[in-house]
């Protein structure tokens, strides 16, 4: 008689708990659960529940992974200073902001991050601070205030573009830190604000996509070399207020207003439809991660919500629980 042994030249093995990382196709037995497990492959991503936000707000900027996120600033009934850590599970409060504002941008991970630009109602800011996983310090202002704007890269090579007054030239530029201060990097091809970044992308290789143009939402989508910006793929579905996780030629759009669930996924060249988000009218929210693990957190409706989603993205093996029906 054939065995699972006798093919595989192993036995199934009994542990307590799920291993992890999971390979596709590995069969264990739980002996807390007694059930046979298997990991399989997704075939599209799934979002699932995670902890809620300490604070409930909108229009706020996220970095960092899915298991090591940083939430920041923001706007309740008025701009926040609040940061927040992630560590998979549960947010924890980290050092405030030493200028509270909102529709900023981010770049870093959760322990050297950069914060940089936004706005307090009406003005324009161009303040960048960096974070040390503890406490935030003054950095390198600006060229241009702006708001709206979006960004990727670490601490000490972040990219910032777009923002400001799309109707003008605010809505083109790209400024480069390198840590101490910034300098003009190549004008984008269409103006705009409120736009997506791939969080985990470059200064030398970014993703910028969707936004508003100051008229009407678009489907532009643009890539950095750390030069200039080329024209790539198309989104699907135009929006605003959207966030993305990713890189360059491996990214997710997600959340994105004003009543938008949809996500997408981008390969480097075209956009393809995903897995919908849970929550309805999630826009303005901040996001991180890859494309294979994303999360956002916070967004509308107003004044701010504290809701946190989890991105498992498709061919990642999943656990699932072999019965017999």
């Amino acid at each position: 008689m054939t065995t699972y042994k006798g093919i595989n030249g192993f036995a199934v093995q009994s542990v307590a708990t799920d291993p992890s990382p999971l390979d596709e196709g590995q069969v264990w037995y739980n002996n807390a659960t007694y059930a046979f497990k298997l990991a399989s492959v997704t075939t599209a991503g799934t979002w699932a529940s995670g902890g809620n936000l300490g604070t409930g707000r909108r229009e706020l900027t996220g970095t960092g992974t899915q298991t090591a996120t940083l939430a920041i600033g923001g706007i309740t009934t008025t701009q926040v200073a609040n940061t927040e850590e992630y560590d998979g599970t549960s947010w924890a409060g980290g050092g405030n902001l030493a200028t509270a504002r909102y529709r900023l941008a981010s770049g870093g991970t959760q322990t050297a991050a950069a914060a940089f630009g936004g706005i307090i109602f009406t003005t324009f800011q161009n303040s960048t601070e960096e974070y040390n996983g503890t406490s935030w310090t003054g950095g390198g202002n600006m060229g241009t205030a702006r708001y709206g704007l979006n960004g990727c890269g670490t601490q000490t090579a972040a990219l910032a573009f777009g923002g400001g007054d799309p109707v003008g030239s605010l809505g083109v530029l790209t400024e480069e830190y390198d840590g101490t201060s910034w300098t003009s990097g190549g004008a984008m091809g269409t103006a705009r604000y409120i736009l997506g970044s791939a969080v985990l992308a470059t200064q030398t290789a970014a993703l910028a996509f969707g936004g508003n143009n100051g008229t009407v939402n678009v489907v532009n989508t643009e890539e950095y070399d750390g030069t200039s910006w080329t024209s790539g793929g198309s989104l699907i579905t135009a929006g605003s207020g959207s966030l993305g996780a990713g890189t360059q030629t491996n990214a997710l759009s997600m959340g994105y207003g004003p009543t938008n669930q949809t996500t997408q996924a981008y390969n480097g060249t075209s956009w393809s439809s995903d897995t919908s988000s849970s929550t309805a009218n999630r826009s303005d929210a901040g996001g991180a991660g890859s494309r294979a693990a994303a999360i956002m957190f916070g967004g509308n409706p107003g004044p701010g919500i504290t809701t946190t989603e989890e991105y498992t993205g498709p061919g990642v093996p999943q656990t699932k629980t072999i019965t017999t029906s």
